[in-house]
């Protein structure tokens, strides 16, 4: 008797919209996703390409589509908003929330934003060149102008009628933002306060004095941090001046953070993280192309160094055969120490303090798992080839490579950290190419020397 997996309801959907596209039923598209969350929009628009794709983002009203065209890839995104002409767009900015609005808007060339902003109302417009005014990756560029302030000589009571006769709250309010008469940042009142103290209460006499205001140029990264340490759901955010200028809040943040863990996994294949599924085969194809050719870079500096040892290796098979054990187990301890260490500067745990402590720990990790190892290997060569020196070479040679891929695991990253590039995106090859390099010449030079 078999059974067989029931389709879960994300593969349900799709089936109907596969359905539905080749049918080219747009009521049933519409119908479809009326109900869905914009992010899971976006990601049934991005498993699409071509004419497939045109009719599911059709399918959608334009309020809509302003709500999923933040939520696309830059790439998707670009290909929607290239098609648009200046109405549509205006359209679909006066649906968005400022920072989206900004966030899209800066995409745009200058000339379409003029006209974009040109068209909004006074009020709309100083929101949006207030935050498009920062760079897009610091605190300003992340944040929303959409806050409620109060002064701290009012009263709780004030506070609910004014929160009562506005009606509704900007998304992601936890707290109020408490500042003087000249807008400068003084604290923060909670809404459980608010709710829970004596409505003749001053905001001043129980406002939250402790929590400090973000720069507003504090990088975005950072302020992912800040986030995750301190476990805020939103954050105030002052200029140089400590006048408040906005908020942010913690639904851009794990944005940040998803965008940040996307970019470091493709940057190690040497890849964006916002490269279309879909995109044309020769953009795709001249994008990978450098990679491939760093790669073979390194793979021939491998090759030469095999070939400096060409009358051993003729001379004893043996050598060939257990040639990619070293090399291979090196990248492997290897990996795994520029795994740590990457994760370590991405959250900012390793700085001059401990940099070399960390080292020196790496390091006698690797000679314990060398020795372990190398034993392994060595008993095992022995015992298959019969032979008590080359169990001993390979050994001795094992020892080496995984020390050195220790030390390089650390100090690749590390270095290029400090000459400004990103550790993800060169890392492995740096490291694949001296454990190969390292692992080839201490094998096959040891063998030389010792069996030859």
């Amino acid at each position: 008797m078999s059974t067989s997996a029931e389709p879960t309801a994300a593969e349900e959907l799709e089936d109907q919209l596969r359905h539905a596209l080749a049918a080219g039923n747009e009521h049933a598209l519409r119908e479809l996703l009326a109900d869905r969350h914009p992010a899971e929009i976006a990601r049934l628009v991005e498993a699409e390409s071509g004419d497939a794709r045109d009719t599911l983002w059709d399918s959608l009203p334009s309020e809509r589509q302003s709500e999923v065209l933040v939520e696309l890839s830059d790439s998707v995104r670009a290909q929607f908003i290239d098609r648009m002409g200046a109405g549509e767009l205006l359209s679909v900015t006066e649906h968005l929330d400022p920072d989206d609005a900004a966030d899209l808007l800066g995409e745009l060339p200058e000339e379409r934003v003029f006209q974009i902003l040109n068209a909004l109302d006074q009020q709309e417009r100083q929101r949006l060149e207030s935050i498009l005014s920062y760079p897009e990756d610091t605190a300003g560029g992340l944040m929303t102008t959409e806050a409620l302030t109060v002064r701290p000589d009012i009263t709780l009571d004030v506070v609910l009628r004014y929160l009562r006769q506005r009606g509704e709250l900007p998304e992601t309010t936890d707290t109020l933002v408490v500042v003087d008469r000249e807008g400068r940042y003084l604290g923060l009142l909670p809404l459980t306060a608010l709710l829970t103290q004596k409505p003749d209460t001053r905001v001043g006499q129980i406002m939250d004095r402790e929590t400090r205001p973000i720069s507003v140029d504090l990088a975005d990264a950072e302020v992912a941090t800040l986030f995750a340490q301190r476990d805020l759901v939103s954050a105030p955010v002052v200029d140089e001046s400590g006048q408040f200028v906005g908020r942010i809040t913690i639904d851009d943040v794990v944005d940040v953070m998803r965008e940040d863990a996307e970019q470091s996994f493709m940057n190690m294949a040497g890849m964006s993280a916002e490269d279309d599924l879909f995109a044309p085969v020769l953009r795709s194809a001249r994008r990978r192309g450098l990679w491939l050719g760093v790669n073979l870079a390194t793979a021939f500096l491998a090759s030469w160094v095999i070939g400096l040892f060409d009358a051993a290796l003729e001379r004893m098979v043996a050598l060939a055969i257990l040639m990619p054990i070293v090399a291979s187990m090196g990248g492997n301890a290897g990996s795994q120490t520029l795994a740590l260490i990457i994760r370590g500067i991405a959250l900012e745990q390793i700085g001059p303090r401990n940099a070399w402590r960390l080292l020196n720990r790496e390091l006698i990790v690797g000679s314990v798992n060398s020795a372990v190892w190398a034993v392994v290997v060595g008993a095992i060569s022995i015992v298959w080839f019969r032979d008590l020196s080359l169990g001993l070479v390979i050994g001795a040679a094992m020892i080496i490579n995984l020390l050195v891929a220790a030390a390089a695991g650390f100090l690749i990253p590390i270095t290029l950290r400090r000459v400004g590039i990103d550790p993800a995106i060169a890392s492995a090859v740096f490291l694949t190419t001296v454990t190969d390099v390292v692992g080839f010449l201490a094998f096959l030079g040891l063998a030389t020397w010792v069996l030859l």
